[in-house]
């Protein structure tokens, strides 16, 4: 591994000349031109909401002022003496109240007794329940009151039918607005104001649904001209609820937005909390710094907003460019001193860059690098002459321990191959040893075996004919016993046999027919399929059409059992088992492929290495060891070959390659 101290310099040295260099122009400057701006928005902000404050004082002001002034106006009525020498004639009444409702400007106007009887202007049908208002039952105990009342549609109409047709207002689709099935506004909002009159109170309203010269006088009173710079435009406007019944935001061009809706963050906020909103707010089209005040009606319920607002568009776009600006200057003044520090670094970390270069290439093994700078009479200079000398010493030392490197190294080869050839000789001799010994020790267990087995199984072959004959005519009734037993004496004998062949494959050699490797496949599965369905194990068959080949069915079946039965002990937790069957891709149909793979727990390389040997198994006391041995055998004996791939983790494949029928190895 390479010394990391010429990694070191870079990143230490000439980081920090670099730092020092330009941490005031661009990390210093940028964040004091970052806190600055911050400072300066939130500030501009504060004074777009501390104006909107204001016009909004001044909104809430005129419109108490104009509810003093109607309040005023019905007292000096209540009061005059006209009103009280009408009061005998009803006819004169009407018509006096008709002549002040005019001069006025009332929408309407009537006079009420203690006991609710209504004598109205001429030009206006009888209020309803006049006693029900709070205002009214003040009035007729002497306090003139003045409120913002709702009125339903059947109070308008009982009025006037003209005050329900200009009340009425179809609502319009607003973004961001409440969802609501709601098609009209059809409820007034009032002015509503009562004073008291002799034997009981002039009671008059005028209708805001609509009233935009309410609205404009309100909207020039706070937004008088040039108070907004540039193209900007204040608005103001009354909500009944979150309807707008009055106001001077544009829908289009020459359209009131009357009918469109507040958001529902405003709506949630004034209405529902009746509490002030003061921030920027979507209204109808655009984003707007606004103003609502809630309004409450004599019942001390909160019925409607006043607002008062200005386009944000004008400010935004002036705080964007002024952020621009910042930010050109900033990249100019970068531009014009970041090279000028860079050249002014470059001369103190540029001779420390060639040393730090010159030692990477040593460290590569070009030990003829040099830094080369005599001429500088400096520290740095020094600092490369004294490495220069280094350098050359290190060279020197290094060509004399090639050498010896070299001599040892070539004596070292010479043993090691001795060495290797002698254990490699001593290997398959022990090797040649042990399976002889093996192989040996089997024939000799084989033979007892057989001998042991064959002498018993003579004698109840004998039995078992005697008594057939004896039996006679009486042993039919008695076949399905008679060839179960037949059969099993049949099945040892193939057993013993199998054995002597592992054991003694030079004197059982026989001519084997051809078969179909897919077909004795699916005859095997059977043999396995109790232990599939144990282990919870998914069997996937992949069976080609292939040519014939030529082997013993019962031991290719053995092969297959043995090597499934392998696979389904690797995988106690379950898996996959494949099966396939194919032409060998490699010989041109000459040979037939045969892959038993698993998804189990694979094997080491040092446990495949061995897993062919006789008597080797992992098993403990439940194995024997000859399964894969007897496997390779029949393989061998069939002409093909059988090898594994196998990973730790990943699971195992033995591949089996067998010649096809009247082809040879």
């Amino acid at each position: 591994m390479s010394d990391p101290a010429p990694l070191q310099l870079q990143s230490s040295v000439r980081s920090r000349l670099l730092l020092i260099a330009l941490l005031p122009l661009l990390i210093l400057l940028p964040l004091l031109l970052l806190t600055s701006v911050k400072s300066w928005s939130d500030r501009l902000d504060e004074v777009l909401i501390a104006k909107v404050h204001g016009e909004l004082t001044i909104a809430r002001q005129h419109l108490g002022g104009l509810l003093a002034s109607r309040g005023a106006a019905l007292e000096s009525i209540g009061q005059s003496s006209a009103l009280m020498s009408a009061l005998g004639d009803g006819a004169e009444v009407e018509a006096f109240l008709e002549s002040q409702r005019s001069r006025l400007s009332l929408d309407f106007l009537y006079y009420v007794n203690a006991s609710g009887r209504v004598l109205t202007a001429s030009s206006l049908g009888v209020a309803p329940a006049p006693l029900s208002w709070p205002i009214v039952q003040s009035a007729l105990k002497g306090t003139t009151t003045t409120a913002i009342d709702i009125f339903s549609p059947e109070q308008l109409e009982a009025l006037s039918p003209h005050l329900a047709h200009r009340a009425r207002i179809p609502l319009v689709g607003t973004k961001a607005a409440v969802p609501t099935d709601r098609t009209a506004e059809t409820r007034g909002m009032v002015i509503h104001a009562a004073a008291h009159a002799p034997g009981g109170a002039i009671v008059g309203g005028i209708l805001l649904n609509r009233n935009l010269g309410f609205i404009d006088d309100i909207n020039a009173l706070v937004y008088p001209a040039g108070s907004l710079s540039g193209s900007g435009q204040g608005t103001a406007t009354l909500f009944l609820e979150d309807v707008r019944i009055s106001t001077n935001v544009r829908l289009f061009a020459d359209v009131r937005a009357l009918g469109t809706r507040v958001s529902a963050a405003v709506r949630s906020t004034v209405l529902d909390q009746a509490q002030t909103w003061l921030d920027r707010a979507f209204v109808v089209n655009d984003w707007y710094v606004s103003g609502y005040y809630p309004l409450t009606d004599s019942f001390d319920k909160t019925v409607g907003m006043l607002y008062v607002g200005f386009l944000e568009r004008e400010f935004s776009e002036a705080e964007s460019r002024t952020l621009w600006q910042i930010a050109l200057m900033f990249i100019g003044v970068v531009v014009i001193f970041v090279p000028v520090l860079l050249l002014w670094a470059r001369s103190i970390f540029r001779p420390l860059e060639k040393m730090n270069a010159v030692i990477g290439e040593v460290e590569a093994g070009q030990f003829g690098a040099r830094v080369g700078r005599r001429s500088a009479d400096n520290e740095i200079g020094r600092v490369a002459q004294h490495l220069d000398g280094l350098l050359d010493q290190l060279q020197a030392r290094d060509r004399q321990l090639r050498e010896w490197a070299d001599v040892l190294e070539q004596r070292v080869k010479e043993r090691t191959q001795e060495l290797e050839e002698a254990n490699r000789q001593l290997d398959i001799t022990s090797r040649q040893l042990i399976l002889s010994e093996k192989l040996a020790a089997i024939g000799e267990i084989t033979a007892g075996v057989a001998h042991e087995i064959n002498n018993p199984l003579a004698v109840i072959q004998g039995n078992l004919d005697v008594i057939h004959s004896e039996l006679g005519e009486n042993a039919r009734g008695f076949k399905t016993e008679f060839s179960l037993i037949q059969d099993r004496i049949q099945a040892i004998h193939i057993l013993i046999g199998k054995l002597l062949r592992f054991a003694r494959p030079e004197e059982f050699a026989e001519s084997d027919q051809a078969i179909d490797v897919a077909q004795t496949v699916r005859d095997t599965i059977p043999l396995v399929h109790h232990l599939i369905l144990k282990a919870r194990i998914e069997l996937v068959l992949m069976l080609e059409a292939a040519p014939l080949i030529t082997i013993n069915t019962t031991e290719l079946q053995q092969v297959l059992v043995n090597l499934c039965s392998n696979a389904i002990q690797a995988m106690p937790d379950g898996g996959t088992l494949r099966i396939e069957c194919r032409p060998s891709a490699a010989s041109d149909g000459a040979k037939v492929e045969i892959i038993v793979a698993d998804t189990g727990q694979g094997m080491a390389p040092d446990i495949a290495a061995k897993v062919f040997d006789p008597f080797f198994t992992t098993k403990g006391r439940e194995g024997t060891g000859l399964g894969l041995s007897i496997t390779r055998d029949i393989i061998h004996r069939a002409g093909g070959t059988i090898h594994l791939e196998t990973d730790p983790g990943q699971g195992t494949s033995f591949i089996i390659l067998l010649p096809a029928h009247g082809r040879s190895q």
